[in-house]
């Protein structure tokens, strides 16, 4: 599936994710979904479901909400099932000619509600194949309920259960590849991608997991100001270093083929994605060095086996 973007005729489509919302200065949520659902087509009906987070927070107080299409707010541990509820519900009334028409159905989650506490509810969505779409905005902690660490949070993070001091020096795991786990499952589609200036890779890919039969995901690098310490207008640049240090390298696999979405001119060193970050300031302290070396490798090591997947 190919489509050719076009920022002028996607601008100009009808806004779904309005403005009002409480999400906060420099959060990458709110471009994540509003990229997401612009890549609907223009007549096309949608059913949105928010697994409880800081963005269901910030854009849902009934009977508010920032969403056009309609929307249900599920819990932490089941929007994927919610979802994929609804999307059988909805198949059960057409075959009785009850409905008519398509509705494409999308949910979003945080890392929290889709690393750890809801990965049996979309492990379960993903391998009954029901045809929806799971995105996660990936901020890489609990934000919502006080920066906590999360499987997302990445090694040496700096968080409010993994604290620097004399006993630790931030979160002690390597991050949980959560995209490798969603392809295990053999769906048709799975990505990464990121809210970049250009938004043309969140979109192409948006589009390729709103269109692909069957259950697909998205993985979205969102930043987050708050927990990651950073000044909210350097949104756009935490993420493009991200990608061209190749922590978050973009990428996407569809009927199991591996593909680079993006390949950067020169890759940076890591050091230029932490140290812009509070979260990783202790990283930089005299003595420490050998942290910025293990993050270096591991990075490294992971970039090495996704040009040997995607044949570079």
């Amino acid at each position: 599936m190919s489509t050719v973007y076009n920022l002028k005729r996607e601008v100009e489509k009808p806004v779904r994710f309005t403005g009002g919302h409480r999400l906060c200065a420099g959060c990458g949520a709110g471009i994540v979904v509003s990229g997401v659902l612009r890549a609907l087509k223009r007549e096309e009906r949608a059913v949105v479901v928010n697994a409880t987070s800081c963005l269901e927070v910030s854009t849902f107080m009934y009977p508010y909400t920032a969403y056009m299409d309609s929307y249900i707010h599920s819990a932490f541990e089941n929007s994927a099932a919610t979802c994929s509820g609804v999307e059988a519900a909805y198949n059960a009334l057409k075959r009785r000619g009850k409905v008519d028409g398509t509705v494409k159905f999308i949910t979003f989650g945080g890392d929290g509600g889709t690393y750890d506490i809801g990965l049996q509810s979309l492990s379960g969505a993903m391998d009954r194949g029901h045809d929806m779409v799971y995105v996660c905005y990936d901020n890489e902690a609990y934000m919502n309920t006080g920066i906590q660490r999360s499987s997302s949070t990445p090694h040496f993070a700096r968080t409010t259960t993994t604290p620097v001091g004399t006993v630790g020096q931030g979160k002690k795991q390597n991050k949980k590849d959560l995209t490798e786990i969603l392809v295990a499952h053999h769906i048709p589609y799975a990505a990464q991608t990121a809210p970049l200036g250009s938004f043309k890779d969140l979109h192409t890919k948006s589009y390729k997991a709103i269109y692909t039969k069957g259950p697909c995901f998205l993985n979205v690098l969102s930043p987050c100001p708050r927990g990651w310490d950073y000044p909210t207008e350097k949104l756009a640049e935490i993420a493009r270093l991200a990608v061209d240090t190749c922590v978050w390298p973009l990428y996407e696999v569809e009927e199991g083929m591996w593909r680079l979405t993006y390949i950067p001119k020169k890759k940076l060193p890591v050091e230029d994605f932490l140290r812009p970050q509070g979260r990783f300031r202790h990283m930089f302290q005299p003595g420490n060095e050998w942290m910025i070396e293990e993050a270096q490798a591991y990075v490294d090591q992971k970039w090495e086996r996704l040009l040997e997947r995607t044949g570079v």
